[in-house]
């Protein structure tokens, strides 16, 4: 198995690099190329009273319809730098937008500071674009320097495999110097992961050249070949001069069992992927373990293995690749099908004070089309609270004749109900599937049925019927205003 590592990085100090430590420094600043009136001056200053006195909102939506009435940058970078102090990251990223938008083609600071904000929401294919905008702009130095900027980055995405995807992309426009190994070895990963094995075995074999005894690339080429299931001899010699350099590496240890297994040594690759395991449970060596066992017809023990690989990322690709050929009645179809739930829910927040208690019941529909989610959530006596529509990369809510949008279904629940309920994913959930593109742990019964499963900080407990069909649902989380419980009762489910 090949690994992939970053260094530690400190956001908080990245933000302020990037801003060049310009928090508060707009503060009250006049813009120059806008109209000198007292009324700007005037609303630049409320706006800072508003923001002393903690009305942060008020603040954030007047320097923001300033900035676009005066076309000033200034104005919506200081909406941003509000927002940033304030702990709103959607705000923060439409004020960045708009800073950049305002901004000359020549500024560059902008830019750097949206696509930062975009990766930190998780948003790495958006960020493709304007990254490739930068590096456009900047010197082989500043190039090699936004690239490790970005690689650190990675190390705080969700989603690996997307992440890594949109670093290639980003990658590939510039030239990448031969001394900057560590940047090569995440460049070769990423083409990996954007199936441009061409790209990634030149780039290892290149890194090879110049450091014959890198370890971690030694490892990597040697499980890209055994794993496509060629070359097998020189994947063996060069995963096993890796192991001889990292004895104690259970990544290594893993491609060494699985080398092996290619090999049709099965009794030695098991007891090299067993001792893997045990040093270190990874998703990865319990597939390719739970394989190795399946293949010795050790059926039990092979899906006990993938047990325990769906309880440490149920999301795990290799996991879920090994699952759909040898498991498929355990595994998610690749396409998102059509579905409707109907019933009822009970809602009980139990808060950090008795008064913060809170509570209630109603009913909702939920209908899936493709990759579109409808959920509907309605009253006890039937009327509707409101309409929740939810797309890839954005999601609306309809209430009381109004519209609101927001980049993410369950922040737009919070903000707009006052409750954190669940709303991204939920189709998913209601499968008995986990929710692609964040980590998730799944339990099952002896029968092989999803039992419980734990993502996006929520625990999923399920209740089956006889005819293999979901009755109950309880979801609870921990939040910052206290303990959540929801109850799902189905009148309808999945007809």
């Amino acid at each position: 198995m090949s690994k992939f590592t970053m260094k530690p990085f400190f956001t908080g100090l990245f933000l302020l690099a990037l801003t060049g430590g310009v928090a508060g420094s707009s503060l009250a600043q006049t813009p120059t190329n806008g109209p000198q009136s007292g009324e700007v001056i005037f609303e630049v200053l409320a706006s800072e009273i508003a923001l002393q006195r903690g009305e942060a909102g008020l603040a954030y939506n007047t320097y923001m319809e300033m900035a676009r009435q005066y076309k000033d940058p200034r104005l919506a970078q200081r909406a941003m730098e509000i927002a940033i102090a304030g702990g709103s990251p959607d705000l923060a990223l439409q004020a960045a937008k708009t800073w950049d938008e305002l901004s000359p083609a020549s500024q560059t600071k902008p830019k750097e500071v949206l696509i930062t904000l975009l990766v930190l929401s998780n948003r790495w294919s958006d960020a493709v674009k304007p990254a490739i905008t930068l590096l456009s702009q900047q010197t082989p130095a500043q190039q090699e320097n936004t690239l490790l900027q970005l690689q650190a980055l990675l190390a705080k995405a969700k989603d690996e495999t997307e992440a890594l995807r949109a670093f290639y992309e980003i990658a590939s426009t510039v030239k990448i110097a031969p001394k900057d190994q560590g940047l090569l070895y995440t460049y070769a990963m990423s083409a990996e992961k954007s199936g441009r094995l061409d790209v990634m075995e030149k780039t290892l074999r290149e890194i090879l050249r110049k450091n014959p005894n890198d370890a971690n690339s030694l490892n990597a080429l040697g499980y890209s070949l055994a794993d496509r299931n060629i070359k097998l001899p020189e994947a063996f010699a060069l995963i096993s001069k890796a192991h001889q350099l990292s004895p104690k590496d259970s990544f290594i240890l893993d491609s060494l069992g699985w080398v092996n297994f290619r090999l049709g040594k099965n009794a030695i690759a098991l007891e090299q992927l067993q001792q893997a395991f045990a040093m270190k449970p990874e998703a990865d060596i319990a597939a390719h373990t739970g394989e190795v066992l399946w293949v010795m017809n050790r059926k039990p023990e092979a899906e006990a293995m993938w047990r325990q690989g769906q309880k440490l990322d149920a999301n795990n690709p290799t996991l879920k690749e090994t699952l759909q050929r040898l498991k498929p009645d355990w595994s998610s179809p690749e396409q998102a099908p059509n579905g409707s739930w109907d019933g009822r829910f009970a809602v009980k927040i139990i808060g950090l004070t008795e008064a913060q208690n809170q509570g209630g019941s109603g009913g909702f529909s939920l209908t899936q089309e493709a990759l579109k989610d409808t959920l509907e959530i309605r009253n006890p006596v039937g009327g509707s609270i409101a309409k929740i529509t939810i797309t890839p990369g954005e999601a609306t809510l309809e209430r009381d004749g109004q519209i609101i949008t927001a980049i993410d279904a369950d922040t737009l629940m919070q903000n707009t109900l006052g409750l954190p309920l669940p709303a991204r994913g939920l189709s998913n959930w209601l499968r008995g599937e986990v929710r692609p593109g964040s980590e998730a742990s799944v339990e099952r019964n002896p029968k092989g049925q999803v039992s419980k499963i734990s993502q996006d900080g929520w625990d999923l407990v399920y209740s089956w019927s006889k005819n293999n069909r979901l009755d109950k649902l309880t979801m609870t989380r921990s939040s910052n205003i206290g303990s959540i419980d929801i109850r799902l009762v189905f009148d309808h489910p999945n007809d």
